[in-house]
């Protein structure tokens, strides 16, 4: 089955990043626009936007693909035909980034008599994570899980990741949920979904001098020329994170999708798995 982004409006709130890490565009003044396309069948676009890219008015509209559609360029022209029947006057940025596991093969352009259409594909394939690993950016840091590991282990470039957030948003549980809700999703997009909560038990029950990654983020630390007194610091930081436990960042992330997503309480109790009782009364702080 066909599993491209699973929650729309996490990606949303990213949709900036993506534009600035990853297609290296300068996107401001973001105002996502109806994203419902419909002639014949019923069509839904992830991402379409009324924004500026590099100073110019214009729409961005933006897939993530996970699998080979073979129909892609069709979508993308049907797409691109109703966009512009609606904001006839703007130029129109049409990407699909493709995340998924086997080589791209989809086509990026239509030629025939009387048509000539083009598009941009993004392969993830082709940029290491390593690019946003290196980044002191939490906005960085999780998009890194949509890129190609080059081989890395799984486990240990998720380790890494949350170890991190957890040093770059330090006392913040707020915003430290927000990115991991993104992070969720992202993976559930790469099909990592059970190596995230495998990384997320490790950081509960392991010592962090034991875990593979933990060196490397010291080497990081040395490469940004942290003191070995801040290196202490930032092992308080990520011990706090796991005394704190998964548990707290599941609330957290709950507490979010109900009052920034919108969703139900019921629903959203239902999906990670928490007291239906214990939720509402978080709410109502």
């Amino acid at each position: 089955m066909k599993k491209d982004i699973t929650t729309k409006e996490t990606i949303k709130t990213i949709t900036q990043d993506i534009a600035k890490y990853i297609l290296e565009l300068d996107v401001t003044d973001i105002e996502f626009v109806d994203k419902e396309l419909q002639r014949i069948e019923k069509r839904e676009a992830d991402i379409v936007a009324l924004c500026r890219v590099n100073g110019e008015k214009a729409i961005l509209h933006l897939e993530i693909q996970n699998d080979n559609d073979k129909t892609m360029h069709h979508r993308m022209l049907r797409y691109y035909t109703d966009i512009k029947q609606r904001f006839d006057t703007l130029p129109i940025y049409q990407f699909v980034v493709y995340i998924g596991r086997a080589k791209l093969k989809m086509k990026d352009s239509i030629v025939e008599q009387n048509l000539s259409f083009s598009y941009n594909i993004v392969d993830m394939h082709n940029i290491d994570c390593e690019k946003f690993l290196a980044m002191d950016s939490p906005d960085a840091l999780v998009l890194s899980i949509l890129c190609d590991f080059k081989g890395r282990d799984e486990l240990d470039i998720l380790t890494y990741i949350l170890q991190r957030l957890e040093e770059l948003t330090k006392d913040n549980e707020h915003r430290f949920g927000k990115y991991m809700l993104i992070l969720d999703t992202l993976s559930t997009n790469r099909n990592l979904q059970e190596k995230l909560k495998e990384a997320e038990d490790m950081l509960r029950t392991v010592k962090m001098e034991d875990l593979p990654s933990y060196q490397l983020v010291l080497e990081r630390g040395e490469a940004r020329g942290e003191k070995r007194g801040e290196k202490r610091g930032m092992e308080r930081g990520i011990e706090r994170g796991i005394e704190r436990g998964i548990a707290q960042t599941t609330l957290e992330n709950a507490i979010i999708m109900v009052n920034k997503f919108k969703l139900s309480v019921e629903e959203v109790a239902k999906e990670l798995n928490i007291s239906l009782d214990e939720l509402k009364k978080h709410l109502q702080k």
